[in-house]
């Protein structure tokens, strides 16, 4: 059974606690007191609803992973269509032409602040559940459990931008506290994770349907210790989801980031009344919105990542020539999931043929730097298929409620993949390779015989294409050290599209007019200038000193 995300009711707002003593260990009459909260389990349930949202924060509808823009935005593999700086505009390609830009005082990746407000949050819900529960030590337990799962997940957005952090575990009131390290850093995330998994329920009772379970703490854990590069903890945390025998890949690969799936491990429901999000009107084709969508489209590095259905590539050099060519790339020779995350021109949407060429109509291409905005218009050539949701078809009237999947199991059959890799097992990284690639309604060739660096390339390739636009691709390359070799003195190309007498010609363009670059420091991101004004303990990271 899946576990999807209920939507939360607030009650009063989120009840939150003060950390003074004397605060309570009163029953003021004017607000509800902390002692009555923890006499009433509905009560407590509001509190920890309210832990909840933060799924929804650092998604890709969100606004706290970077800004509100997609992290594919820095990689190879999305082109955002505006030079101009702000959100799902010139802010992804501001940073990959200018890096330097990047300081203590101005960092769009930074999520320091909002991850310690919501930390402190959980731990004033730690302290008082532990001090003031009235409730039984199993109903304990599982808030709890919860409560250090999101713990751990915000400690991780923090972790995989600095490295060792500010470590709290309680109402710790010091003012002045230094960094701890990394391992420090890794070792409490991996211990609450630890402790949700070792409490929470495979499965909760259909009324508490969506809560944090046992997979979503063993899952996340699998993806966590990629990151601490333990890769042993990662692989026994991804066994441990699959021991469950609760979750199957879809038969088809596109119902993979739909909400309430059968590969569906965590994730977070929408609904028109709200929460809600707009990442149709954002990344919507040309005519759908006026003046809007187009805002990112993927690019023609992305494209050409995809093999054939029977496992073969295609030699792109024949679109690659100066001037162009009306030969029709093959895009319907592309294996499913190609076809499931990207729209093309001929490809058809929303019951339209999209015509992504300098004057179409349902799609239209335009050149960077051509105008301010994209105003949906592509700048590659293609669209965004993943995550829009088809059916949505009056983006001026009614926002967008598609869910948002943060775990699903084809992830942590990659995420044992890699970790079997590390540990010199490769053939069962190969079987866990091709457990995705054989998924229903893809079907790809299986990979045999491979070891070494062939094989962390397969281990890549399938996490850029299985995974693609899900917010992986950019931190996989941080965290693999690979960005600064990878990310530099390059640019991304598209597919110039025009009407042709004999159907359309097909120019390779460049598409961002510039080189990319990527420094070493911002491996590490700084620790902002708030943070060190008012802190003497704390010291700037050595690559910002």
């Amino acid at each position: 059974m899946m576990n999807k995300i209920f939507h939360i009711v607030l009650l009063f707002g989120v009840i939150s606690l003060c950390g003074c003593d004397d605060f309570l260990d009163t029953t003021p009459t004017d607000r509800i007191s902390d002692k009555v909260v923890w006499e009433d389990e509905a009560n407590v349930t509001l509190y920890v609803n309210g832990f909840y949202p933060y799924l929804d924060r650092y998604g890709n509808f969100g606004a706290d992973q970077f800004s509100g823009n997609l992290t594919e935005g820095l990689t190879e593999t999305l082109k955002y269509g505006s030079y101009v700086p702000g959100s799902r505009a010139g802010d992804a390609n501001n940073y990959v032409f200018t890096p330097e830009s990047m300081s203590p005082t101005g960092n769009l990746l930074n999520t320091w602040g909002n991850a310690y407000e919501r930390i402190r949050r959980i731990n004033e819900f730690l302290v008082g559940l532990e001090k003031y529960s009235r409730l039984t030590e199993d109903q304990n337990k599982l808030f709890e459990g919860q409560a250090r799962f999101f713990r751990a997940f915000l400690y991780f957005q923090l972790a995989k931008r600095h490295g060792g952090v500010i470590l709290y575990k309680d109402m710790d009131l010091q003012k002045d506290k230094d960094r701890s390290s990394s391992g420090e850093t890794w070792d409490l995330i991996e211990e609450d994770l630890d402790f949700a998994a070792s409490v929470l329920p495979e499965m909760w009772e259909s009324a508490q349907s969506g809560r944090i379970t046992k997979g979503a703490a063993f899952a996340f854990k699998s993806r966590a210790m990629l990151y601490a590069e333990r890769w042993e903890s990662a692989k026994v945390a991804a066994d441990s989801v699959l021991a469950l025998n609760i979750y199957a890949l879809t038969d088809n690969y596109e119902d993979a980031w739909k909400g309430g799936n059968s590969e569906s491990v965590l994730e977070y429901n929408y609904l028109i009344t709200g929460p809600n999000h707009s990442f149709d009107k954002y990344y919507a084709t040309f005519g759908e919105i006026e003046n809007q969508g187009g805002s990112g489209t993927p690019t023609q590095e992305m494209v050409e990542a995809y093999e054939k259905s029977n496992g073969s590539r295609v030699d792109w050099s024949a679109w690659q020539v100066p001037g162009g060519t009306t030969a029709r790339p093959p895009y319907e020779e592309l294996e499913p999931r190609f076809h499931a995350t990207i729209l093309y021109n001929g490809a058809t949407w929303k019951d339209k043929v999209l015509e992504n060429s300098v004057d179409g109509t349902n799609g239209r291409y335009m050149g960077y730097r051509e105008d301010t905005y994209a105003k949906g218009r592509t700048t590659t050539g293609y669209y965004l298929r993943k995550f829009m949701n088809e059916e949505h078809t009056d983006l001026i009237t009614y926002p967008s409620t598609q869910t948002w999947v943060e775990l699903r199991l084809a992830e942590v059959y990659l995420n044992r993949a890699e970790a079997n890799f590390r540990l010199n097992k490769s053939g069962e990284a190969i079987a866990d390779l091709n457990l995705v690639r054989a998924r229903p309604g893809v079907g790809l060739p299986a990979k045999s015989g491979l070891t070494g660096p062939d094989l962390f390339e397969a281990i890549r390739q399938e996490r850029k294409i299985e995974l693609s636009f899900e917010g992986h691709l950019y931190w996989d390359m941080r965290r693999w050290k690979l960005a600064h070799i990878e990310y530099n003195k390059y640019r991304v190309h598209g597919m110039k599209i025009s009407k042709d007498p004999g159907g359309y010609l097909y120019e390779y363009v460049d598409c961002d007019l510039q080189d990319r670059k990527f420094l070493e420091k911002t491996y590490v991101l700084p620790v902002p200038y708030s943070e060190l004004a008012n802190n003497a303990a704390i010291e700037q990271y050595d690559e910002w000193k």
